[in-house]
């Protein structure tokens, strides 16, 4: 806020409780009950931001994103506003800003209308659980690199297809963490649904 001007919104403990209260348009005297935000607070002690965790936030109707400097927040604070505590990654930044900002991309591509193409949202890396196929685009030879030949066939099941088994082969090779983790989700509808015909993949 601009210096001299307060906040409209203030926290306020009672009974344990942490309730927000805005002030009346007008000057009129008292407070409206509104909707309470969901509360996110950056820090290492969180929980890992992955897509399930941005898929959650996405449907939410309201967000607040506290981004702490340095040391963080005063420790009262996140037991007030029962914060839910989010973390990056395993590495040191100098505030909550930069992680914010991550999560502000992350939420609102999956907001209807703020991406083109619907559909790109759910064939991406980590929202099926593999990592996205490779991309390639004109000219079909570049520096004697060729775009696969079937990329180019026309027949939209081999594409398919094609995409689905580099999925399949990045993830096992450059991220066997999640592999290992798709693997396992596999098998277990496998034996859930025994007589259902598995995709080729």
């Amino acid at each position: 806020l601009p210096a001299g001007r307060r906040c409209p919104l203030r926290w306020r403990a009672g009974n344990g409780d942490a309730r927000r209260t805005a002030r009346r348009g007008g000057g009129a005297i008292g407070a409206l009950a509104s909707e309470e935000p969901r509360v996110i607070l950056f820090s290492p002690r969180g929980r890992r931001l992955d897509q399930d965790l941005v898929a959650d936030l996405a449907r939410e109707p309201r967000l607040l994103l506290v981004a702490g400097r340095y040391e963080g927040v005063d420790e009262r604070f996140a037991a007030l506003t029962e914060a839910e505590e989010v973390s990056v990654g395993d590495y040191v930044l100098s505030g909550g800003e930069i992680p914010a900002m991550v999560v502000v991309d992350a939420v609102a591509r999956l907001i209807p209308g703020a991406v083109g193409d619907s559909e790109s949202v759910v064939d991406e890396s980590f929202v099926t659980g593999l990592l996205e196929h490779a991309h390639y685009t004109r000219p079909p030879v570049f520096r004697g690199r060729e775009v696969p030949p079937v990329l180019l066939s026309g027949n939209h099941e081999a594409v398919r297809q094609f995409r689905r088994e580099q999925s399949v082969e990045l993830t096992r090779s450059r991220r066997p963490d999640l592999f290992r983790a798709f693997a396992g989700e596999r098998d277990a509808a496998r034996k859930s649904n025994p007589d259902t015909k598995e995709k080729p993949s």
